[in-house]
């Protein structure tokens, strides 16, 4: 207890601990208020390059979900961006394409209710929907490239912000909006297309989407305890360059990935891209960002041998640390 001073006055506690002592009162409430907070985070790889969302889990708890059932049922995954409006949107989440067939509608779950809570300013992830009818959501979602709360805030019931791009992911974003685009139609009324020159649809923007344990930008990322492999490969010196999801399976010795071949879409060439040479089957990965139950590593020169090509199933050979 407080002990009496030499004038008889109860002592007073040093100002300058209990100004100490109360920031890291507020810097614990602020983690806790942050922990609690935090979104499921899902990261869209691009043909262009990839960035992460964070959901807005308590604010639109049925969209969130609604989005996560098609994340979850791989429906996202080779599917393209249809309609990007220059300094308005970038939308995709609809269409897949197939050479010879054209595009194919993904499947959708019934429209969902509107949860309009949040602004359509720059960097906000919103679901899409039919003029006139504020609860027909299903999975079209899209990115707001500008503030466009003006409009999109007051149009249809306001449109349902689900998410927020994390760290410099609008950058990719941004590369996206600046491509040229083509219209082939309501399936791809503005479509962008990232080569040179158009030729087919294969030229389109694609993406594959996946949730994950926490925000990274790491090219090539694995994470334990989902067993999921994000990579970039160039094959065979750039006879193709793609971009495609693992996922671990069980194997009486070693790690064993196995490629998501849904997941296989077109990408643009970086510095750092793993390589792939049908000469050796192997898969090498220069440097491999890898989540171990919490503890993040950087792993160097990680090779995997193609041990099953009927499953597309590799087996760890080695790596550097």
């Amino acid at each position: 207890m407080p002990h009496l001073s030499h004038n008889g006055s109860h002592n007073r506690r040093n100002p300058g601990t209990r100004a100490t002592t109360r920031l890291i009162v507020a810097f614990v409430l602020c983690l806790q208020i942050l922990s609690a907070e935090a979104g499921t985070i899902v990261r869209v790889s691009t043909s262009l390059g990839d960035f992460s969302i964070e959901l807005l889990d308590e604010t639109a708890p049925v969209t969130v979900q609604n989005f996560l059932n098609y994340v979850n049922r791989n429906d996202y995954n080779g599917t393209y961006f249809h309609r990007v409006v220059d300094d308005f949107v970038v939308q995709g989440g609809a269409f897949r394409f197939e050479l010879f067939v054209g595009p194919i509608d993904i499947p959708t779950d019934p429209p969902i209710v509107n949860e309009f809570n949040a602004s359509n300013v720059r960097g906000t992830v919103a679901m899409a929907k039919l003029d006139g009818d504020p609860d027909s959501a299903t999975n079209q979602w899209f990115v707001n490239l500008v503030d466009n709360s003006d409009n999109l805030d007051n149009n249809n019931g306001g449109f349902t912000v689900f998410g927020n791009v994390l760290g410099d992911g609008m950058i990719t974003v941004d590369a996206i909006d600046a491509l040229p685009i083509i219209n082939l139609g309501a399936k791809a009324s503005n479509a962008p297309y990232f080569t040179p020159q158009y030729n087919n649809p294969l030229d389109f923007v694609y993406m594959n989407v996946e949730i994950t344990e926490r925000f990274s930008s790491a090219p090539h990322l694995f994470e334990s305890a989902s067993g999921l492999l994000i990579s970039s490969v160039d094959v065979d010196n750039g006879d193709s360059v793609i971009s495609l999801n693992f996922n671990t399976v069980p194997a009486e010795s070693g790690v064993v990935i196995q490629a998501n071949l849904e997941s296989v879409i077109p990408r643009q060439a970086f510095e750092g891209i793993a390589t792939y040479s049908t000469a050796d089957n192997r898969l090498r990965i220069p440097t491999l960002e890898a989540n171990i139950d919490g503890q993040v590593s950087l792993v160097n020169n990680v090779v995997f041998v193609l041990s099953d090509p009927v499953s597309a199933q590799f087996t760890l050979e080695s790596f550097d640390q």
